[in-house]
């Protein structure tokens, strides 16, 4: 029965393999496909959201990487391609996003999160040390940990 498993799993390898393609060259040339994919590691994919459109393998990302390439081939530089891309997709498809008074939040919130948590933390502390009053044992409460100490003592050994 294994064998008949094995030699099926063989068999659908290979004749799945017969309609295997290699990879094709996006273009002859290659200093513009440097060129496209250096100006796509500074874009989003908007469908992976997380990658830049160099890393991306989505239908979108490859469509995106044809339009850069075909505007490149009619003359455009890279400040125009990049402002066509956010005209048509907004400031999202930049994957370093600029700093404006719209990403403020952005850039800064992070930090003005961590400051706030350390000024509610230092204000919590500081409130709790005021609780505490140290106050020296009674002689009856000395007594009664003495005696508590001596049977655990007992207790253990």
């Amino acid at each position: 029965m294994k064998r008949i498993a094995v030699g099926l799993i063989l068999f659908a390898c290979i004749a799945f393999s017969v309609f295997a393609k290699d990879a094709q060259p996006a273009s002859d040339d290659p200093v513009l496909e440097d060129r496209v994919m250096n100006l796509a590691k500074e874009l989003r994919c908007l469908v992976c959201q997380n990658e830049t459109l160099a890393d991306s393998r989505a239908d979108l990302a490859v469509d995106l990487r044809n339009q850069i390439r075909e505007q490149m081939k009619a003359g455009k530089s890279d400040k125009e391609i990049i402002a066509f891309l956010t005209e048509r997709y907004g400031k999202f498809i930049l994957f370093r996003p600029p700093m404006d008074a719209t990403t403020y939040l952005l850039w800064f919130g992070p930090f003005v999160l961590l400051f706030g948590g350390l000024l509610l933390l230092f204000r919590y502390v500081k409130q709790r040390r005021e609780l505490i009053l140290e106050q020296p044992l009674s002689a009856e409460e000395r007594r009664r940990a003495e005696a508590l100490l001596k049977t655990s003592g007992k207790e253990t050994a």
